[in-house]
């Protein structure tokens, strides 16, 4: 539901709500929040709640360290967790200066620049997300290990499969909260899982992500586990994947679609720094089904873009290079900026490779393009890019090309 700053207002009373978490993240995507008293979200409307950005990563210097928070009612969700009586609610903000100028690192706000230039163009752009996690037991002093919490494969049953009681209370947790999943299961690494969500419209799908993986590790921390969504958590087995679903409207016609995933195709190297940001990143690309080369087709799971078995409102392009640790709002911008640049230039679609490229001989290989294959080439990359540099603020670039 949507709510305005009185609705929320009177949320607040009438639901006996007694703290209330104003939620941001860093430019690489890693939650943070504040909490404030009920009697203080007046304030927090109409001037902010002033944090100290110096003690953010990247965010700002001492020199120049207060930037304020402004939450969008929009966004309000209650915490299933908390207790019951007394609640505690969320919302996310858009970050400011003093002066009341946008913050150019608000990464939430970068997207929805992108939104707004998609409408501007007469397009709106609908996500859906595919996340992996691990499930990892604790030791004595409930600190993380490496340990699978299961050795079961992918879709695998109960008892094998221990982490099913886990997924169902992620899911009713986030249904609780208004989000709702379309799937769950195991995933092929052991005790690795995976929640899919149907498509909606950009914003809303990266704070959706957002909210996932804090519930997802919420969840887990309750049944004495650890989550972890890094790329490549354990050597030799399967890398977590961020694969991103996306669809264009009011038109998702096969023109577009092609048109569009010729774009990502066309710029898909310039954003993988955005999309893979770790060095652990580049240690999953490349295999078990996580792609490599920039190439294409139907259904075709060692593609980096694939067009999965749908038709009409569900048909759709998957993009499968991501992983857990990029920025959704940055990952959804980008991917937008680069779609419309194929849409309104007609980018012409490259031939469908119809071949397994984890097994493909070397002359087919020859003929395509690898994604950056280290952090250090995929921030050069980024860092010479025209098109990047067009809609990456300066600041976020050099954050992530020169940390």
């Amino acid at each position: 539901m949507n709510y305005s700053k009185e609705e929320v207002m009177q949320y607040i009373v009438e639901e006996d709500v007694k703290f209330i978490r104003l939620a941001f993240c860093d430019v690489f995507g890693n939650q943070k929040n504040i909490s404030i008293m009920p009697d203080e979200l007046p304030r927090a409307f109409k001037y902010g709640i002033a944090f100290d950005a110096s003690a953010i990563d990247g965010f700002a210097d001492e020199t120049h360290s207060d930037l304020f928070l402004f939450p969008d009612p929009e966004t309000l969700t209650w915490l299933p967790w908390r207790p019951e009586h007394g609640k505690v609610v969320r919302m996310f903000c858009t970050i400011k200066y003093p002066d009341g100028r946008q913050y150019e690192c608000d990464t939430r706000n970068l997207l929805k620049k992108a939104v707004e230039d998609a409408k501007a163009a007469g397009y709106t752009f609908y996500f859906g997300a595919e996340q992996e996690f691990y499930l990892f037991n604790l030791d004595e002093k409930n600190m993380p290990t490496n340990i699978p919490y299961d050795n079961a494969g992918y879709m695998d049953m109960a008892p094998e499969d221990k982490g099913e009681n886990v997924r169902r209370e992620i899911c009713l947790t986030l249904e609780q909260m208004g989000i709702h999943p379309e799937s769950s299961h195991h995933e092929e690494g052991p005790g690795q899982n995976e929640i899919d969500f149907r498509y909606t419209e950009a914003l809303a799908a990266a704070d959706n992500v957002m909210t996932f993986q804090t519930v997802v590790k919420t969840v887990a921390h309750r049944n004495g586990l650890c989550a972890d969504f890094s790329a490549k958590p354990l050597d030799k087995k399967p890398g977590n994947g961020f694969h991103i679903n996306v669809s264009v409207k009011p038109d998702n016609s096969l023109d577009n679609l092609r048109n569009m995933i010729a774009g990502v195709l066309n710029k898909a190297k310039q954003m993988t720094v955005f999309l893979n940001p770790t060095p652990n990143s580049y240690k999953r690309l490349g295999q078990m089904k996580a792609p490599r080369y920039v190439s294409w087709s139907a259904e075709n799971r060692s593609q980096l873009i694939r067009i999965p078995a749908a038709s009409e409102e569900y048909r759709r392009a998957e993009l499968r290079s991501p992983d857990p640790t990029a920025n959704p709002y940055i990952a959804f911008a980008i991917m937008i900026w680069a779609g419309l640049y194929g849409i309104e230039n007609r980018v012409e679609l490259p031939a469908p490779v119809d071949k397994n490229l984890y097994v493909a001989d070397k002359e087919t290989l020859s003929f395509l393009q690898e994604l950056p294959s280290s952090i250090e080439e995929a921030r050069e990359t980024a860092a010479a890019d025209n098109f990047i540099k067009e809609h990456i603020p300066s600041k976020i670039l050099d954050i992530y090309c020169n940390k």
